[in-house]
């Protein structure tokens, strides 16, 4: 039998810490009576022993130390205290938790109908419950110095590597496979500069997927936030740590998407494995008058009041772990409104954020939010302080409904190019605060974009009711997929051309896994449950071409210094002359009745740099348009570096008048 005491006191950290003799054990819970800690030996279903935590300091943490305990012992945790839902305490000694400060868990999490059993059932789900595993983890991690992303590519694990038949089998669908050449080989080949992890933390499939059969294929349903799933990462934090230097020594910078904003318990009907049994009260968000009605500004049942210390602090040791642990160098914060949120809304001085700002492992990571949530007040595009950088829908909708054909969005179009100076120029930030993208994990890919008017989400299971309504999508002539030649090579255009559009305007340009090869979900705008073909990229069907595209367009986004300045375009003079001018076909600037015109078809744009200039050329129109570029500065001669219609054009020297074809962009290099 094992002895625990508290002569050691509480230690520093919470969850397991190891010492030369034992390990410590801390876990928070203001409302408990007390904490039992559960050992288990390998492969058992049942603990060998339950252990009183002894120590609880006045802040509410439990403690003590197990002599003779080692790295690898497993363990989980059982809360005693009132069952009162009313109250805001579901307490249930019967169900075995999982310690949110974990580090390791044995296996992935299965959802079962016990874990959700009142305690009146006394349905024990030891079964049913991964054992965290004791660590020693090294915190001597290594990010690279700090840069702004540029290039980024969001990247789901196991979706980018499940179906690449040139990786070994038993690396496929796992972060591992991000180590391999063949795949480190493609992210040089396109220039990336920054890859997005989508979620690596443990997560559990939601109870409706379990009922449908279906499984969560983004892991946005997470429950032990500083432990990497078993499923994505089975090497545990070794292999996270590997995989990061090896995109290192590439030069590709590393985020990871984090969910902060909840936990995968649901609502008040989910499943009880972890927060909610060691003290739902501190950990989620209630209504004023109702303790037991949670509230739900995430859509998924439960949001984490991280406006309380408690709560914040797991967060924070979750982020710090992955930096100092993993090496990552920043964070995309999934709704990350919610982290800012606090009893009367969001504000952008709330505690955490300036938490995560002061740290002193985190304040000089790269920090990303999803500025909006579902609840009250909770879109907050622009409003993040520094050093938060935000996704940037409006870049989306605007150039997607411009590149549609709506009337009346060359205006809107021209600002998402500027930078989105309407809501990022304010003191304290930058263009490269913005991070523009056409298309993201949720949502159509690049290819459906063009391809389908409406969604086509019918496998989900909710009948095609899940998903965005209005994706300011288009088809081309025809729904969903076609052997017609004509109407797949206008898709195709099209799909240059929104690619041209991003790598042109101000701020950091992403893309999501597989739309530089022409990747297609079947019109389905929600694939967080096709963790299938639906969502896996098909890389026997990858289109070599687009693939060279987008690499050549991040090659020219990095060489053509106007391109690539972090500064709003607003007119102001770089080298003697305005960093913008806004050009008709006749290379005249435009006038009040040119931006006024509701048909308008062509945008045009000459941006200064200290060296030189460039030149873009947008034509949405359905003819080709003779363009007469204005003269270039004395010294200077004008090329023609790329257009989006003759993808495989070399560059050439231009002497006047060029033709630019429908549905294309051209960039022009004057230097």
């Amino acid at each position: 039998m094992a002895s625990i005491s508290v002569e050691r006191g509480a230690p520093e950290r919470l969850g397991a810490s190891v010492a030369a003799d034992g390990v410590h054990f801390a876990v928070f819970s203001a409302h408990a009576e007390r904490i039992e800690l559960c050992l288990f030996e390998p492969g058992g279903v049942q603990e060998r022993e339950r252990l009183i935590l002894p120590g609880r300091t006045p802040e509410g943490v439990h403690f003590g130390f197990v002599p003779g305990l080692a790295v690898g012992a497993l363990y989980g945790l059982r809360a005693h205290g009132p069952y009162a839902p009313e109250q805001g305490h579901r307490f249930d000694a019967s169900k075995l938790l999982v310690d949110p400060y974990a580090s390791r868990l044995d296996r992935p999490f299965l959802y079962h109908g016990a874990l959700a059993a009142p305690p009146t059932r006394g349905l024990d789900t030891t079964p049913f419950v991964p054992r965290a595993v004791v660590e020693d983890l090294r915190r001597d991690a290594a990010p690279l110095p700090f840069a702004k992303p540029g290039f980024t590519y969001e990247l789901p694990v196991r979706a980018f590597s499940q179906r690449r038949v040139d990786l070994p089998l038993n690396l496929r669908g796992t972060l591992g496979a991000l180590a391999e050449p063949a795949s480190l080989d493609h992210l040089v080949r396109l220039g990336v500069e920054t890859v997005e992890l989508m979620p690596l933390a443990s997560a559990i499939d939601e109870r409706h997927l379990v009922a449908l059969g279906l499984t969560n294929a983004w892991g946005y349903n997470t429950v032990a936030h500083g432990a990497p799933d078993p499923r994505l990462v089975p090497g545990g934090w070794a292999e996270a740590r590997r995989v990061v230097e090896a995109l290192h020594a590439r030069g590709i910078r590393v985020l990871l998407d984090v969910v902060l904003n909840h936990s995968g318990e649901s609502d008040r009907f989910g499943p009880t494995f972890s927060y909610r049994g060691l003290d739902n009260r501190t950990y989620y968000a209630a209504a004023p008058d109702d303790p037991d009605q949670l509230v739900n500004d995430t859509g998924t049942g439960n949001t984490f009041a991280l406006w309380r210390k408690p709560v914040a602090d797991m967060a924070l040791e979750a982020l710090k772990r992955w930096v100092e642990v993993g090496g990552v160098d920043g964070f995309r914060y999934d709704l990350g409104t919610v982290l800012g949120r606090t009893p009367e809304g969001f504000r952008p001085d709330a505690s955490l954020l300036q938490r995560i700002a002061a740290d002193p492992v985190l304040k000089d990571r790269v920090h990303v939010a999803e500025p909006w949530d579902i609840g009250p007040g909770g879109y907050q595009v622009g409003a993040f302080p520094p050093p938060f950088l935000e996704w940037q829908d409006r870049f989306r909708d605007d150039v997607r409904r411009f590149w549609r054909g709506d009337a009346g969005t060359v205006s809107a179009l021209a600002t998402r190019l500027s930078g989105s100076p309407d809501l990022f120029d304010r003191p304290g930030r930058s263009a490269s605060d913005g991070v523009n993208f056409i298309t993201a994990h949720d949502g159509f890919t690049l290819r459906d974009v063009v391809s389908y008017e409406q969604k086509h989400n019918e496998a989900n299971g909710e009948g095609n009711r899940d998903g965005h309504g209005d994706n300011h999508s288009w088809n081309n002539g025809w729904e969903g997929a076609t052997q017609d030649p004509a109407i797949t090579e206008r898709r195709r255009r099209d799909a240059r051309a929104l690619l041209a559009t991003l790598f042109v305007a101000r701020g950091n340009p992403m893309i999501v896994a597989g739309d530089e090869l022409g990747r297609t979900q079947g019109g389905n705008n929600n694939a967080y449950a096709q963790d299938n073909e639906i969502f896996w990229i098909d890389w026997a069907d990858a289109d070599d071409a687009l693939i060279a595209f987008t690499g050549r367009l991040q090659r020219l986004r990095r060489a053509l210094e106007p391109l690539s300045r972090d500064r709003f375009l607003t007119g102001e003079s770089v080298a003697g002359e305005p960093d913008a001018r806004w050009l008709r076909a006749d290379g005249g600037e435009m006038g009040p009745d040119d931006w006024a015109d509701a048909g308008r078809t062509l945008l045009a744009l000459r941006m200064a740099g200290e060296r030189e200039a460039a030149l873009i050329y947008i034509n949405r129109g359905f003819e080709p348009l003779s363009i007469r570029p204005p003269e270039p500065k004395e010294g200077r001669s004008l090329w023609l570096e790329l257009t989006s219609d003759r993808p495989d054009a070399e560059p050439r020297p231009l002497g006047g008048v060029f033709e630019l074809g429908a549905r294309a962009i051209a960039i022009l290099r004057e230097g």
